[in-house]
């Protein structure tokens, strides 16, 4: 298109003026630390923060909810890297793979979530045993909990993430937690639970087509493990069951909210709303156009791991302008999946020249024979 038109749209879309080929790119990329785009991260939390948008994010006690939760990114039997982690099988095939722990804000009832900058697992200088996503997790928070402190934030988790020593970490920066608690791995807690006539909250609930009963149990103070200088948390379970008694779903969680018969139901929707982080972020990530199991690169440092956070980046970069740009908000209203948007701005840019971003999306707009938004930004 240059040679042809005298310009790209990699010039004038991107600022890219040479391209180098993919493996220079990979090599130049290699030795560059993921944390060099973090900055970016805290960037946009900060614009969204400034014009109100996480305000409509706030749930429980007027909090922000950041889910936790580890992923996968790369694996291999044959590519490896010192940065890989393993996994040995019975048979002996040994598995290469890379992991991350993926913090994302996140609210009952809204699809848009917000990626954080990830913690990345991987073998740590001067520790024999292998990196663990829960050893992950408590290094974003001493990284980031000053970052994220004054969001006032309660950080979610699986029933993995549900031990005294995570959650005294999460305490230890003043950060709120909502961890879902199962009887298996917390049965001390669930002792105390016996016999007691616990405090019972119960709504029904029309779904448009049956009524379905919400029943909520609650108790304070109760520990966390067997021991005397336990960890005191608030409990609280919900059974949601149909008219007919079949059982629909059944959850419980460990919390440092006061659970009150009047707090019970929004400590619970924002328990629930920790499956997002698999849903909106990991499973977009995954299938929705954005391929991060791809091996779009491995290296022998800092590639695989660079190349996760600019996915985890480009998903942050186009909720953005979900909540702040209308024309592209008006596109995605329209256009009926993620991979179909990419699809059409790839195919659009090998035929046509675009002179801004602005041009390339209005250009879209008409062509849908939509109507452009007045003082569109």
């Amino acid at each position: 298109m240059a040679d042809t038109k005298g310009k790209s749209n990699a010039q004038s879309l991107f600022g890219v003026h040479q391209i180098p080929c993919d493996n220079q790119i990979r090599d130049l990329l290699d030795g560059v630390e993921p944390q060099c785009i973090f900055p970016v991260f805290e960037e946009i939390l900060r614009v969204l923060d400034e014009v109100g948008r996480l305000e409509e994010m706030r749930a429980v006690e007027d909090t922000l909810l950041v889910a936790m939760d580890g992923v996968e990114y790369f694996s291999s039997h044959t590519i490896a890297c010192p940065q890989c982690s393993t996994r040995t099988a019975k048979d002996g095939t040994v598995r290469y793979f890379h992991a991350a722990v993926t913090p994302v804000v996140v609210s009952p009832g809204r699809s848009t979530v917000l990626p954080l900058v990830p913690e990345f697992i991987v073998p740590q200088d001067g520790h024999d045993k292998q990196d663990c996503e829960i050893a992950a997790a408590k290094r974003w928070l001493t990284k980031h909990a000053e970052t994220v402190r004054s969001h006032r934030i309660t950080v979610l988790g699986d029933d993995l993430y549900c031990h005294e020593p995570l959650c005294r970490a999460l305490l230890h920066e003043s950060l709120h937690f909502i961890l879902v608690c199962l009887p298996d791995s917390h049965p001390t807690l669930y002792e105390h639970l016996e016999g007691i006539a616990l405090p019972t909250v119960v709504r029904q609930r029309w779904t448009g087509k049956t009524e379905e009963t919400y029943t909520y149990r609650y108790l304070n103070q109760v520990p966390l493990r067997d021991a005397d200088d336990a960890l005191l948390v608030n409990w609280c379970e919900l059974t949601v069951t149909r008219a007919d008694g079949k059982q629909l779903y059944k959850n419980a969680f460990a919390t440092d909210h006061l659970v009150t018969e009047a707090t019970v139901e929004a400590i619970v929707a924002s328990g629930r709303a920790r499956w997002k982080v698999e849903n909106e972020n990991n499973n977009t990530l995954k299938t929705k156009g954005y391929n991060l199991e791809h091996n779009f690169g491995h290296g022998k440092q800092h590639l695989a791991s660079l190349l996760a956070t600019f996915n985890l980046l480009s998903l942050l970069f186009h909720t953005l302008l979900e909540l702040l740009d209308d024309k592209y908000r008006l596109l995605r209203q329209h256009l009926p999946t993620r991979k179909t948007f990419f699809d059409d701005l790839r195919a659009l840019t090998r035929y046509i020249l675009f002179e801004s971003w602005d041009h390339l999306l209005t250009f879209m707009i008409e062509g849908l024979e939509l109507e452009v938004p007045p003082n569109s930004s």
